[in-house]
């Protein structure tokens, strides 16, 4: 059964669906987590509203931004292209406090430079934000490209995990 629950947090309104899974921690795989409002934001048409069904997610969730948990130990269900995910998996190695660029992981996924455009886009279609760690991925010039939840959030989430600097006003 499809499930769904908004969270509170320092992004916004996290908007996270899922599926029962009895291998989840919690019992539930998530499907989608993005900030609710933005607009290529998923709306929820079926399943059911079930708070507890997020009750770990969310606890990790809490966890990463107190500062207290830097890697999240939750089920994912496989959506994507086998290209996608073979991205998604890429991200998923990126460590905590680190960046690197689209053109780095262009070449350790062993494609040619011509395919970086394709890496990028399978970036953008990560359903998984904050938890599949796309935002830890930058220009080569260190710019702060697209992110689905906004590039002033990218920037929040590098400074939270130590990869970039406060800016000072």
């Amino acid at each position: 059964m499809r499930v769904h629950t908004v969270i509170d947090s320092p992004l916004g309104r996290l908007l996270l669906v899922g599926e029962e899974s009895g291998t989840a921690p919690g019992g539930t795989a998530i499907t989608s987590l993005s900030v609710q409002g933005l607009k290529r934001a998923p709306v929820v048409r079926k399943g059911q509203h079930d708070e507890a069904a997020f009750a770990e997610a969310e606890r990790q969730i809490r966890a990463y931004f107190a500062g207290e948990l830097t890697m999240f130990q939750l089920e994912f269900t496989p959506s994507g292209t086998q290209f996608q995910q073979q991205v998604w998996g890429a991200l998923d190695a990126i460590p905590y406090g680190a960046t690197t660029t689209y053109g780095k992981l262009t070449e350790g996924l062993g494609l040619p430079r011509e395919r970086v455009q394709a890496v990028g886009g399978a970036i953008g279609a990560n359903p998984l934000l904050l938890v599949r760690p796309c935002h830890r991925v930058i220009g080569a010039d260190g710019s702060m490209r697209g992110y689905a939840g906004g590039v002033e959030r990218k920037v929040q989430l590098l400074t939270h995990e130590g990869a970039l600097q406060p800016t000072l006003i």
